[in-house]
């Protein structure tokens, strides 16, 4: 059973950073927000779930926001009272006609590129919680939770 979360812990500590939506850039944000977490002294699962997570946000931003072209990704990481996480990922792209079939397992747009639509599952499977605000033609917000223990 997951942990509660309190979305309204006071924040401690932030990272702010923007970051073109090329594919190279996914390994670079899940190596900054890894690292700046790595002030909490999480445990190296808690950490590998934290990289997996927004490994799956940023190359969703990648591949889907942006199709054919190269757009900004904004990353904002804030550290909480009480070890949460919280990691914002947000994009101007094209955002989603239907969140919550897009959260569905299996579901994807991209089909024909092999894409498996697994890509919140997996999010959802690493953190205590994930809210996705989207709005067409406006861009998408995923925002992943994580409370470290110890």
């Amino acid at each position: 059973m997951r942990n509660t979360v309190d979305f309204s812990a006071e924040v401690e500590n932030e990272l702010c950073m923007t970051l073109p939506s090329l594919s190279v850039n996914e390994g670079i944000a899940r190596s900054a927000v890894a690292a700046f977490c790595a002030q909490l002294n999480p445990t190296a699962v808690e950490l590998a779930d934290l990289k997996c997570a927004v490994s799956e946000a940023v190359t969703n931003c990648i591949v889907h926001a942006y199709r054919d072209t190269v757009g900004e990704i904004r990353i904002v990481v804030k550290l909480c009272e009480g070890r949460m996480v919280q990691v914002e990922v947000k994009d101007r792209g094209c955002g989603i006609a239907d969140v919550k079939q897009a959260r569905q397992p299996l579901f994807t747009t991209d089909a024909e590129n092999e894409r498996s639509g697994m890509g919140f599952t997996v999010m959802e499977s690493f953190c205590d919680s994930v809210r996705v605000q989207s709005r067409v033609g406006k861009g998408t917000t995923v925002i992943l939770f994580k409370r470290l223990h110890r």
